[in-house]
């Protein structure tokens, strides 16, 4: 007899906190649970385990290919950067002074059993393990262009990066992540403006497409700008606890970098000139971005199109008549599933009850499970369980789990499959929004301001503002608060349009911002 053991989750993996309780327990313990990442042994440093990397390659490969769609193409950069080339751009260098970690020596050496750095191996110059790689790439570019020919230049980097961060938080900040960042070199400002507003419109467009983040677009404000940028992009996000989350940036760099690395070019009309610059990026804080906008209180939530699995399927048996039956069908369905071009796993894992196996791929955020036992069989049917459902106001956790199961003949099951995905992707976006718009207000008073972010637990406020750097850090001290963005013009809703006095100052105001506490 051929009996599945029953599996009880073991009781380190045993209960996720409520948002509702402890919102940043919530999120460590969905970490935990889907097996996304750990804390390492190096001090603010994360191992991102392989369900949480697989995650970060389907990210990779839906924004290189856009990347390339749009003519860049990737290369590489050290990852030193001599202290020299560090202080070219002042701006830049004083802004990420703070967080930089610095190489001094190059050997180690035995003393008395001990490993100690070797004190004759100091360098003659140190190295700072970039934070950021526009001095080491523009001193690179010197070398590449000369004429107008040789631009544009568009690349790309996949890399690692290193800031020296006090307080982290796993995928949302960390000593060392994993980003892309691009730089691009061009003959006019226009052409590195569009440039900049270009890849921008990428970053929303994967935000929301992809991750099912609804995003404002906008600009920074002087004193929230990339250090050394002209002017910085960025896309802001919601989650679900109403705090806001930078989820990319794109730089419009002028020619300060081409400047302070002697970065020339003759023009058409044989004039040297200095080069215009962009660079942009996102990093594996996306993935903090999708675990707090989307996930629950039973563990992870993912959109299909991130999905390291996509569906997992489940033979159900008791007896060896019935596992020999029930597992060709799952094997046959695995197959037919595959050549759909989906990602199936089939869970004919030994040892595990199907309940185990449920509590498995829902805290991983499988967003289909198909479960198949002899009845299915008989009955020519498939059971397919939904991972979320859309919100019905006042519904029961009992009655949604009700909902998320249906049972199919099998071809309408298998030929489901996909636009049911598709479906649930659209409806995590439409269920993003919608959150969004709950916790988004325009706001003309300090009055109704303080009662937004004390009272009726904050979110997006949309508020005129005349301030300076000085007038923000007033905002921040009082309410936790700052501008996310400057919002472009047509994403204005039309009851914040119009002229206005600022929410701090009663200086006159022709424009709103968006503030919010954030990540």
């Amino acid at each position: 007899m051929s009996q599945q053991t029953q599996q009880k989750p073991s009781a380190g993996d045993e209960g996720i906190v409520s948002r509702a309780e402890d919102y940043g327990q919530w999120y460590l313990d969905v970490i935990r649970r889907a097996q996304l990442a750990e804390h390492s042994a190096v001090r603010g440093c994360m191992v991102i385990r392989p369900h949480g990397y697989a995650i970060w390659e389907k990210l990779q490969r839906e924004l290189d290919d856009r990347f390339k769609a749009t003519g860049h193409q990737n290369a590489y950069f050290p990852l030193f950067i001599p202290l020299s080339l560090m202080a070219k751009e002042e701006k830049h260098a004083a802004g990420f002074a703070k967080e930089c970690a610095v190489v001094t020596h190059y050997r180690l050496k035995s003393v008395d059993g001990q490993v100690v750095v070797d004190p004759d191996s100091k360098l003659d110059e140190p190295l700072v393990i970039r934070p950021t790689s526009e001095t080491i790439i523009w001193d690179t570019f010197k070398g590449w262009i000369q004429s107008y020919r040789d631009l544009p230049i568009l690349v790309n980097q996949w890399a690692n990066i290193v800031r020296w961060e006090m307080r982290t938080r796993l995928f949302l900040r960390t000593a060392e992540f994993l980003w892309q960042e691009g730089h691009t070199a061009h003959a006019t400002q226009n052409e590195a403006l569009e440039e900049t507003w270009r890849m921008l419109g990428v970053y929303a467009d994967v935000a929301e497409n992809v991750l099912a983040v609804p995003v404002l677009q906008g600009r920074k404000t002087a004193g929230e700008r990339f250090a050394g940028a002209v002017e910085t992009l960025c896309i802001e996000g919601m989650m679900q606890d109403g705090k806001a989350l930078q989820m990319g940036t794109s730089h419009y760099l002028g020619q300060n970098f081409a400047k302070s690395s002697g970065v020339q070019f003759l023009n058409k009309e044989g004039k040297l000139e200095y080069v215009y610059a962009t660079s942009w990026g996102v990093s594996t804080r996306l993935i903090g971005a999708l675990i707090m906008a989307h996930s629950d209180d039973t563990g992870l939530v993912l959109p299909p199109k991130l999905a390291p699995i996509q569906v997992a399927v489940v033979p159900i048996f008791k007896t060896d008549a019935e596992k020999a039956a029930v597992l060709q069908e799952a094997r046959r369905v695995h197959d037919e599933l595959k050549a759909q071009g989906l990602s199936v796993k089939l869970d004919d894992r030994e040892g595990l009850s199907p309940g185990a196996k449920y509590y498995e791929w829902e805290g991983k955020g499988v967003p289909l499970r198909i479960e198949i036992g002899p009845k299915d069989i008989e009955k020519g049917s498939l059971c397919l369980v939904r991972r979320f459902v859309s919100d019905v106001a006042g519904e029961t956790d009992q009655a949604r789990r009700k909902r998320a199961k249906s049972f199919l003949p099998r071809a309408e099951a298998l030929a489901a499959v996909k636009p049911l995905l598709d479906q649930m992707q659209k409806d995590l976006l439409d269920r993003a929004r919608a959150a969004r718009e709950r916790r988004t207000r325009v706001i003309d008073t300090i009055e109704d301001f303080e009662r937004f972010y004390k009272n009726e637990g904050g979110g997006f406020a949309w508020v005129h503002w005349a301030g300076d750097a000085q007038n923000e850090d007033e905002m921040a001290r009082r309410f936790e608060t700052s501008i996310r963005c400057i919002p472009l013009p047509e994403d204005i809703p039309a009851a914040a349009r119009g002229e206005g006095k600022c929410i701090l100052t009663g200086k006159p105001s022709s424009q709103r911002v968006v503030m919010a506490k954030a990540y």
